[in-house]
């Protein structure tokens, strides 16, 4: 979201600030751990494992789905008519440290663990912290889905006008908050914040280097 209303070269520096200040209050304030939060030196290489194991699924999906002319126009975004040069500062800077450290440490790290000790004596008590924090997740991409309908011609075709627009941040917000369950799956099951973080790096950089591709 910060990408929305902050100019370009502040992106990265206070989304890295934001990341930080989220783990001290989780740390400090609430009295979280390295474990709670995902952050496990023992755990890394297990969610190395399943991080890198999801982001193969993945682009394999993205790839039949590049292959598929039904669904080839998905990857045609105007915003990946950049240069290569813009196209790597896209792919190896902004998303991985300017989007997906922090979202990643806020919506599968922070949030849901703080959650978990608030739901502790509630049935299924972490089942309802991932869906709040997924839900959270995808409020969070509104902004981002505003303008989808306009800079992608399968939107625009389908749905133009303000039609177009609602119901592209509606699949933007379900989208992502259902995304935002699978990747606290992940989370949980390697016992590592890096296997979302692989696989929400996986899913940004490969969707915007396969539609810059596209448009060359």
């Amino acid at each position: 979201m910060a990408n929305e209303v902050l100019p370009s070269w502040a992106y990265v520096p206070w989304n890295l600030t934001v990341a930080a200040l989220l783990l001290l209050i989780a740390v400090r304030w609430d009295g979280r751990s390295a474990d709670d939060l995902g952050l496990e030196p023992r755990k890394v290489q297990s969610g190395l494992r399943w991080g890198g194991g999801a982001s193969a699924v993945l682009l394999s999906i993205y790839l039949i789905g590049l292959a598929i002319p039904f669904t080839n126009g998905l990857f045609q975004d105007s915003r990946a008519d950049i240069s290569l040069g813009a196209l790597a500062w896209e792919t190896l800077i902004m998303v991985p440290l300017g989007t997906v450290l922090m979202e990643e440490i806020a919506f599968r790290g922070v949030l849901p663990a703080m959650f978990r000790k608030r739901f502790t004596h509630h049935a299924n008590g972490p089942l309802r912290a991932d869906l709040v924090a997924a839900l959270l997740f995808g409020f969070w991409h509104v902004l981002p889905s505003w303008n989808v309908s306009t800079v992608n011609p399968v939107f625009r075709d389908l749905l133009p006008g303000t039609l177009g627009q609602a119901a592209a941040i509606a699949a933007g917000v379900i989208g992502t908050g259902a995304a935002g369950m699978g990747l606290s799956w992940l989370r949980n099951r390697s016992g590592s914040l890096m296997a979302p973080v692989l696989m929400h790096c996986s899913s940004n950089s490969l969707g915007y280097l396969l539609a810059w591709i596209v448009q060359h």
